[in-house]
């Protein structure tokens, strides 16, 4: 069955240079900044039910081209003489569907301006990152509530009020 869900495709290099805390990382361990963008993008995907998919620019390295994924997320590096930018523009034809909006994350201005042209919706870095902490923030909310309710009596709330009273009369006789 064919994946129709609605596709963000992220530009790598370019959150990675937008966000401050990866531009920072990035500096001194640029495979470790990856990561860390990678991960948040692969509970982002599961969190916005979205297919993430990130393109990392191989330009001047000869003979790349690879495709895998980590972390449930979809990885693109690119060709040999192909940009970032061409792959995304490629990746968007092939992807566009009546059933499913891509999104693209650069904060590219000129590439913006092409993605738009072939209908799809731009988000640049500082947005994405909004997105990606407020998801993040709303996760752990979830993840309070699920252990908050968890150190309660579970049976309690799953009762009756007629077998509550029930049990509070044989509790009190």
């Amino acid at each position: 069955m064919r994946d129709t869900r609605d596709c963000l495709l992220v530009d790598g290099y370019n959150m990675i240079g937008g966000w401050p805390e990866l531009a920072s990382l990035s500096k001194n361990d640029l495979e470790e900044a990856r990561d860390r963008l990678l991960a948040r993008l692969a509970d982002y995907q599961a969190f916005s039910g979205r297919k993430v998919i990130v393109v990392f620019d191989a330009y001047r390295v000869p003979g790349l081209g690879k495709s895998f994924a980590q972390y449930k997320v979809d990885i693109h590096f690119t060709k040999e003489k192909e940009t970032a930018d061409e792959c995304i523009e490629r990746l968007v034809g092939e992807l566009t569907n009546r059933r499913r909006q891509i999104y693209v994350a650069t904060s590219d201005m000129v590439e913006q301006h092409v993605i738009f042209g072939q209908g799809a919706l731009r988000v640049s870095a500082r947005e994405l990152l909004t997105q990606v902490e407020q998801s993040e923030k709303e996760i752990q909310v979830r993840l309070q509530e699920r252990s908050s309710n968890s150190s309660r009596n579970t049976i309690d709330g799953k009762l009756s009020p007629e077998v509550r009273k029930m049990f509070e009369r044989w509790r009190r006789e």
